[in-house]
């Protein structure tokens, strides 16, 4: 009798596959990953099976993927205001669940005007809280500390949205990703935008206003003060009603005195 056939007879059937099983583990042939493992780093997928309008209604996972695919097996805080299911009971909580599977060592934190504790479970926290009010959504990031991406998919009101990233970006930590979803309301007037592309007060046009603050230390302008997001924006991703902006410091200098010699030499 072979050495093969000796072992089998004493380990039996079932045994000879367990240790078949650890073999090819031993041998880094391993099991393929089933169900939700399978999926876990294709937000794509995880989308359609969460059922999150962010893949489907919207194609904004596949621009989440390439942005905070860095963060996939760090241990951070990711804060989503709005939750989804409006008043309706027992509704919402897909995306949150998505970020906790695609992210395995993160904390997700989720604001809504709505209670949504139902949603809750481990590394995932809900809140409620007020978009609009800055001393409701200061309280929120107080109880979260350390906020590493935050994601707008609120109520997309604009005057919401600009008081929301007024408050809420000098939060961010440096390095931090603050998106911003759903800007096509910035030009519905039904849904306090504007028709007119060059009106001031929309989100649309706060954020057209940060690339201009990406190059402040090329104005001309002597007595311009840059701004905090001038300061502390170093890039602005515009995609169909989707903006991500990276939050870092924004001081590379200038050759502007070298170019402009004829300009500069009058001071």
């Amino acid at each position: 009798m072979s050495i093969r056939a000796t072992v089998k007879s004493v380990l039996g059937e079932k045994n000879m596959k367990v240790l078949r099983r650890l073999k090819r583990r031993l041998a880094g042939k391993g099991t393929k990953p089933s169900g939700l493992e399978a999926i876990s780093n294709d937000l794509n997928k995880l989308a359609l099976h969460f059922k999150t309008d962010k893949w489907g209604t919207h194609r904004y996972t596949q621009h989440y993927q390439r942005h905070l695919q860095h963060l996939k097996n760090d241990s951070f805080n990711l804060l989503e205001i709005g939750i989804g299911g409006y008043n309706r009971p027992g509704q919402g909580g897909a995306s949150l669940r998505m970020w906790k599977q695609f992210f395995p060592k993160a904390q997700i934190f989720g604001m809504d005007i709505q209670d949504k504790s139902f949603v809750d479970e481990d590394r995932i926290t809900t809140f409620i809280g007020d978009q609009s009010d800055p001393s409701s959504l200061n309280a929120v990031a107080d109880k979260i500390g350390e906020l590493d991406v935050i994601i707008d998919d609120g109520s997309h009101r604009s005057p919401h949205v600009l008081t929301t990233f007024a408050t809420l970006f000098p939060r961010l930590k440096d390095g931090g990703i603050y998106a911003v979803e759903d800007t096509q309301s910035s030009y519905w007037p039904e849904w306090m935008g504007s028709e007119d592309r060059d009106a001031p007060n929309t989100s649309m046009a706060m954020l057209k206003r940060l690339t201009d603050g990406l190059n402040y230390e090329e104005f001309v302008d002597e007595n311009y003060q840059p701004s905090y997001t001038d300061l502390n924006v170093v890039a602005v991703h515009f995609y169909h009603n989707l903006v991500i902006i990276e939050k870092g410091r924004n001081a590379e200098g200038t050759n502007k005195r070298k170019a402009l010699k004829q300009r500069y030499a009058k001071s």
